[in-house]
């Protein structure tokens, strides 16, 4: 069964289609956003989570016309990713339909949607779905890590980042050249990244060891440098923290 989110700015053009979707025996959950800057978190959400994660999606059902990002920038935004997730195209406008097409979308349903034609559109994804090779999403590239910002996906070399900050289920990443933020919680970065010299010195904290420059010893008190930040450590984790960095490498 497919999981499906439905992309649109008009309210009752998103609700119908989001009634329509949940209709279908195909469609095991659907969700609803209201642009595609929205869209966009959520399609990163699903990239991170991986094909059996919590948080996976098979196909969108984008409107084309909206206002700042819309549909087709939101298409070729995806065509970047390495398994981005099928694209239904849901417009009152037949004018873009061979730009739809050159995207890879699986169909062009034209509004007002009949429920026999989106049913055919689901078919399709359905298909195409099952036919498709199993490609893992879970971390496409290793090396990186694809964020947010402002609309669009950028991605972060892991050997850039610093360290990480646990916000709630979100964690930020530290670079030299700012900060991002990533719906991915602490626990599992440091799972992750562990065997890449990351270590954990902190409920709140995960250190990359290459980019500590200093340990500090103050009364008692444990904290490293990194870049211009002073970053405390907890006493459960002091002393596996200073094993680790006298076994690395002299730089």
């Amino acid at each position: 069964m497919l999981r499906a989110l439905a992309v649109d700015d008009e309210r009752p053009s998103l609700e119908e289609l989001l009634y329509l979707l949940g209709a279908d025996p195909r469609i095991a959950s659907v969700e609803g956003a209201g642009d595609a800057t929205e869209a966009l978190r959520r399609i990163n959400r699903a990239l991170q989570s991986g094909p059996g994660g919590p948080d996976a999606l098979d196909v969108v059902f984008l409107d084309i016309q909206m206002p700042g990002l819309d549909g087709l920038d939101l298409a070729r935004l995806l065509t970047g990713f390495a398994a981005p997730p099928l694209i239904v195209f849901v417009t009152a406008h037949e004018d873009f339909a061979v730009q739809a097409f050159d995207l890879k979308a699986v169909d062009y349903v034209l509004k007002p949607v009949r429920t026999e034609r989106l049913a055919e559109a689901v078919r399709r994804a359905d298909r195409l779905r099952e036919t498709a090779p199993r490609i893992p999403v879970s971390e496409p590239d290793p090396d990186q890590l694809p964020v947010e910002l402002g609309g669009v996906t950028r991605f972060v070399a892991v050997d850039d980042i610093t360290h990480v900050e646990a916000q709630g289920d979100y964690a930020r990443l530290h670079t030299a050249h700012g900060s991002h933020l990533v719906r991915i919680p602490l626990s599992t970065l440091e799972e992750r990244w562990r065997a890449r010299g990351f270590v954990r010195i902190h409920r709140r904290h995960l250190v990359a060891l290459r980019h500590i420059a200093e340990l500090r010893l103050d009364a008692g008190s444990v904290s490293v440098l990194v870049g211009s930040e002073e970053l405390q450590v907890s006493r459960r984790h002091a002393r596996e923290l200073r094993e680790l960095l006298m076994r690395r490498p002299a730089r």
